[in-house]
């Protein structure tokens, strides 16, 4: 539903992004500018860089998996179905909705929505805020981001304990993608969550932060 390529490439560019971030090595290279890092990395040919240096990385442990394997043989299908058709057939078979409505605010205006906030990741989320874990990098806390991504603005963080699988540090509090993830586990779907120790967290901040909380 949320067409951003499949799960191979979408994994793939994202390792890609964290082992060269902010170098040309980067998809979305948030020292080209805003515009590229949000959009305009998607209008352009990606930097050689990206492609040589992604080639080093390993991504058996995606090609071994058989839902990656499954979804991205029936991408094409099943993206015109969940993205496009699921979104416009409900509100107009379930509660009569217009077809036009139906199309315009439920598929494109959501799929437009959705696609510009988890885009302000690569962008303001690289730009705008505050580095409590490490200074050094480029990637911010960004509470605006982190609102509209529901829990993904927690870029600084991320980026330094990139392990982390709540992406925060703080976890239920101010994630509900960890809600989500949690609740999972709870199902017996998620298995092996990792998280970064208080402790290493604290010495962290305190070797390479900014000072911010």
């Amino acid at each position: 539903m949320a067409f951003q390529n499949d799960i191979f490439e979408w994994c793939r560019d994202h390792r890609v992004h964290h082992k060269f971030s902010e170098t040309d090595a980067d998809p979305h290279n948030a020292k080209r500018g805003f515009f590229f890092a949000h959009i305009g990395w998607l209008f352009v040919r990606k930097h050689r860089d990206v492609i040589e240096k992604g080639r080093k990385l390993d991504f058996s442990d995606l090609l071994d998996d058989p839902v990656v394997r499954f979804q991205r043989k029936y991408y094409k299908s099943s993206v015109v179905l969940m993205c496009f058709v699921l979104p416009t057939f409900v509100p107009w078979y379930f509660w009569g909705e217009t077809v036009w409505n139906s199309y315009f605010l439920a598929s494109i205006l959501r799929y437009t929505v959705s696609l510009n906030v988890s885009w302000l990741v690569n962008s303001a989320a690289h730009m705008y805020g505050n580095r409590p874990y490490d200074k050094t990098i480029n990637p911010r806390q960004n509470v605006f981001v982190n609102i509209g991504a529901i829990g993904e603005g927690f870029h600084n963080y991320h980026h330094t304990f990139p392990f982390d699988y709540s992406a925060s540090e703080f976890g239920l509090k101010f994630n509900p993608t960890t809600w989500f993830i949690d609740f999972m586990f709870w199902l017996g779907l998620v298995t092996e969550r990792k998280s970064a120790p208080k402790e290493m967290v604290r010495a962290r901040k305190e070797r390479s932060g900014d000072g911010s909380s």
